[in-house]
């Protein structure tokens, strides 16, 4: 990473990680500001309490600070290089690394490993407002969470100030040609890249093309209890029960009552009122059981039906129960159980959850572009899919959560990650209740 303080690196390492890590990538962080709070340095000299380092450490002509700092960030990369060689897949460089000869130290010891590709990301923020609200965040680091509020601030802008001193934008033309490197600007308003180079290095650039920090709500729940359900048989196209159509009918009336239909279906709006979530579409699979769930929904609202949000496709075991295919193919059944992510079900067009991925790829990309609200209407598989990446579980331990039937999922995207509140259903109250 490139960059000067409170400009949203940390937020795009966040992302990348989350995003390469669900489409299969080991990814890992490696922060170099952790890195400085535990190293054994000499503090006795710390003029601003509660913090290990004021503004003075990173005063680039203080060529004793600036040395230590170039050692902490080069010993980072070690420990970054050393987890690559142990089978690691994309390991992030969190640091400013905003000078010429930080990077070309970083390249020159990156060059000594045949098998390590560097690409620089560099995050540019010129937008005051949203370099305030990231020095608001900042208080909360270990630096200066036990610090009076207004020295916790002085003090962090005099270390932008110190920053911004030494500062040197990624360029090929002072770097060289074989530099690669990606810049965001203002989070995502304006990406360009220089000498990208394979799958990998592109897919971070497409990613990167498509975030914001804009806020909006995104909405997540499995269609209504279908016949299928009653009978525990997986796949097909069952229909509602009337359990099911139940859910749906509050499940309308409570989410429109975030987005009022009168106010909200219009996603060309640009104000709306204070109490709302904003405008909303809805998206629910191609199969009948997640269409009949948004029917009661206000036809005002703009809902599309997409094959990307299907259940896992069972392959010759679709319309079976888990009992039948035992019967039918015990060795399968085993196969199934010891390891769900990578398995695939057997027959014309069966799937496993790494095939579910790369189909909802594409609606992954599109959730992080939206700025409007959104209401998603799935199945199961799909669910604990979107909630792996949204939440950053991992993908061994996503084929194992539980999601239950008449369960609404409320996600509010953060730049620190996703605020989840779950809502159940209760068929007594036929109403939604907050679950803690």
């Amino acid at each position: 990473m490139v960059g000067l303080p409170a400009r949203g690196k940390s937020y795009i390492c966040q992302k990348l990680r989350r995003y390469l890590a669900w489409i299969g990538y080991k990814t890992r962080i490696f922060n170099v500001g952790n890195k400085r709070r535990v190293a054994h340095l000499n503090y006795e000299q710390t003029k601003v309490p509660g913090t290990k380092h004021d503004a003075n450490f990173f005063d680039p002509s203080n060529a004793e600070y600036s040395s230590e700092r170039d050692l902490l960030a080069l010993e980072t990369l070690e420990e970054l290089i050393s987890w690559l060689k142990r089978g690691g897949n994309v390991g992030i460089h969190d640091a400013t690394n905003s000078t010429k000869k930080r990077r070309e130290f970083l390249m020159a010891r990156c060059k000594k490993e045949p098998n390590v590709i560097t690409m620089f990301v560099e995050s540019i923020c010129t937008d005051k407002d949203v370099i305030e609200r990231n020095v608001s965040m900042k208080l909360r680091s270990p630096d200066y969470i036990h610090m009076d509020t207004k020295q916790a601030i002085d003090d962090f802008k005099a270390r932008m100030a110190n920053y911004e001193k030494a500062y040197e934008p990624v360029s090929e033309e002072t770097e060289g040609d074989d530099i690669s490197y990606i810049k965001s600007i203002n989070v995502g308003r304006k990406v360009t890249g220089y000498n990208i180079h394979g799958y990998l290095c592109s897919q971070c650039v497409f990613y990167l093309m498509n975030i914001h920090i804009k806020e909006r709500t995104i909405w997540l729940t499995r269609h209504g209890e279908s016949v299928y359900n009653l009978c525990n048989r997986i796949g097909g196209d069952s229909p509602l029960t009337e359990f099911g159509r139940r859910y749906s009918q509050a499940l309308a009336r409570f989410v429109q009552s975030f987005h009022p239909p009168d106010e909200c279906s219009d996603l060309t709006r640009t104000e709306y009122p204070k109490e709302s979530y904003g405008p909303l579409s809805i998206w629910t699979s191609n199969l009948r059981r997640a269409r009949e769930t948004a029917e009661p929904f206000d036809q005002r609202f703009n809902i599309k039906s997409v094959r990307f949000l299907n259940e896992i496709y069972s392959g010759v075991y679709e319309n079976m129960t888990m009992e039948e295919i035992q019967q039918a193919n015990p060795e399968d059944f085993a196969a199934r159980q010891a390891n769900k992510l990578v398995y695939r079900y057997p027959g014309a067009g069966g799937e496993s959850y790494i095939d579910v991925i790369d189909r909802l790829r594409p609606g992954i990309i599109e959730l992080e572009r939206m700025e409007t609200s959104v209401l998603v209407v799935t199945h199961n598989v799909i669910m604990r899919t979107l909630l792996a990446y949204f939440t950053g579980i991992d993908l061994q331990e996503m084929p194992s959560l539980n999601i239950p039937l008449h369960t609404l999922y409320c996600l509010k995207p953060k730049p620190y990650g996703a605020e989840l509140i779950k809502y159940r259903y209760n068929s007594m109250t036929d109403s939604f209740e907050r679950v803690e």
